[in-house]
């Protein structure tokens, strides 16, 4: 195999690859990205045995073939070289090297056989759709903060995409919790999605698939089955095994008769419980909110190292209530928010709280409060 391609078209296909790739592995050839030319085009294939990526990128090709080389190390001999530089990657099976040569720069890497390369069986999928990449983007970006990093809830390490009713009409819904705080974001149904089966896409999964997400004119290939989910555009395809569990019944923690309404500008919000929380004991962050009429006091009170106040003029005109919070929750919420005001809807000092953007449903957030 010998194949010439652009500096900077080479860096976005391995860094793509590469960032798939496990840093801690057993298995040498999962360090590894397959190379493939052929044609006028160059695949690069990673895989951790639950993701793979291949990314294909135009490239002059002398002789085609296939062989696979370590991704990090590829990866760093890309990233620096000068801009504009043609990249030469010529293969030498027998003596089991890859040679990377641009300018006046020459490397020789170590390679392991095409063949013990572990490609994801293909599955059948059972819904076929497309979608526009800011919708999925918008999909995925607001609600992966709710994502849960405890490994014995395995069920709730991802993003629940599902096709469900609201308000008479079918809607894509993605929804994330950790138990202390929820979202739940929905989009207009894509057409052909409508038999689609809900699936839980794993976090790492929903980081790669950020990548693919840039471009707001580009429409996403889904596929879905019961056990993968593969996104791609014309270039990439990410294919995934989803989580093998069941998602609990989120809507049961959802409040439907929250009435004190506070409406708040969401830029003002998160700043002032950003700076009340420079205070707060790194153990609980725990914030609190003052509710008097159209007043909204934002206090700290930490023994150890101080206590902190702040005060924004607010719409609020229900009876005085405290609640608590952790301030991180508060602040990852308040920054999902795109619309000037947020809304958040109480109940008591005790219930979960309700937040979502102006008169905007198809956003909602749910937060747990603490005591202070």
């Amino acid at each position: 195999m010998k194949i010439s391609i652009e500096r900077g078209t080479l860096l976005k296909a391995v860094a793509q690859a590469q960032s798939v790739v496990e840093r801690r592995n057993t298995i040498p050839i999962l360090a590894n990205v397959l190379i493939e030319a052929e044609g006028d085009t160059a695949s690069f294939r990673a895989t951790d045995l639950d993701i793979e990526v291949v990314d294909k990128a135009p490239a002059q090709v002398e002789r085609a073939g296939a062989t696979t080389v370590a991704a990090t190390t590829l990866h760093e001999i890309v990233r620096k070289l000068p801009d504009g530089a043609l990249v030469t990657l010529t293969a030498d099976p027998a003596a089991g090297r890859l040679t990377v040569e641009a300018g006046r720069s020459n490397f020789s890497l170590a390679t392991l056989p095409k063949e013990d390369f572990p490609v994801m069986a293909s599955s059948e999928y059972q819904s076929n759709f497309s979608a526009n990449a800011a919708v999925l983007r918008r999909l995925f970006d607001k609600s992966k903060f709710a994502i849960s990093t405890e490994e014995t809830r395995y069920y709730l390490n991802g993003v629940y995409m599902h096709v469900t009713e609201a308000d008479g009409q079918k809607v894509l819904r993605c929804v994330a919790t950790d138990g202390h705080r929820l979202a739940r974001i929905d989009a207009d149904l894509p057409a052909g999605a409508e038999d689609m089966p809900g699936v839980i896409v794993p976090r790492k999964t929903v980081g790669e698939l950020r990548k693919l997400l840039d471009d707001d004119e580009q429409d996403i290939a889904v596929s879905v089955s019961e056990t993968k989910v593969r996104f791609a555009t014309p270039t990439i395809t990410l294919t995934s095994k989803v989580i093998d569990g069941t998602f609990p019944d989120y809507s049961r923690v959802i409040p439907q008769n929250n009435t004190r309404r506070l409406e708040v500008d969401a830029a003002d919000f998160a700043k002032a419980v950003d700076r009340v929380a420079t205070v707060s004991s790194e153990r609980s962050r725990a914030v609190k909110l003052q509710l008097d009429e159209d007043r909204l006091v934002l206090s700290v009170n930490a023994p150890d190292s101080g206590a902190a106040e702040e005060e924004l003029a607010v719409a609020y005109a229900d009876e005085r209530l405290e609640i608590g919070f952790n301030a991180k929750y508060l602040l990852e919420i308040a920054s999902q928010v795109d619309r000037e005001n947020a809304v958040f809807l109480f109940n008591s000092s005790g219930d979960p709280t309700l937040m979502r953007e102006g008169n905007d449903l198809s956003a909602v957030y749910v937060v747990m409060p603490m005591r202070v």
